[in-house]
């Protein structure tokens, strides 16, 4: 337990660097962390939500993604497509935004209900299905 809140305390000492003032917006984000569950972020524009969760990204050394979505945003593009190469004649797949560790999905009401699915797929069922 105490190496636990050990690992707490350094990662808010680490978010505090970048995020100043936010101690209960960091608190509630770890704690989602360790409950293994999705945080949602209200606030007014300019004040730092995407740094919060770029500074956790980075505190825990794990790979980020934001995806602003926009009513032109397709399915595709959250979850990756496979392409043709056209030099070798290989199908080689593109990652979307959510193949990362920590993904920020911004303002998802923007967009349509076939790709919000596809986030909302990956979120609450653990799995991405793509080329559908």
């Amino acid at each position: 337990m105490q190496d636990i809140d050990k690992m707490v305390a350094r990662l808010k000492e680490n978010i505090a660097r970048v995020m100043v003032g936010k101690e209960s917006a960091v608190e509630l984000l770890l704690c989602a962390l360790l409950c293994r569950g999705h945080v949602l972020i209200e606030d007014v524009p300019g004040v730092g939500k995407t740094t919060l969760v770029s500074a956790l990204a980075r505190s825990l050394d794990c790979s980020f993604k934001r995806i602003q979505f926009t009513p032109d945003v397709t399915p595709s593009d959250v979850t990756g497509f496979s392409m043709i190469n056209m030099k070798t004649g290989d199908m080689e797949f593109h990652q979307g935004a959510v193949m990362s560790q920590i993904v920020l999905a911004d303002e998802i009401n923007r967009t349509s209900p076939k790709t919000q699915s596809s986030l909302l797929e990956a979120m609450q069922e653990n799995q991405v299905t793509v080329d559908q």
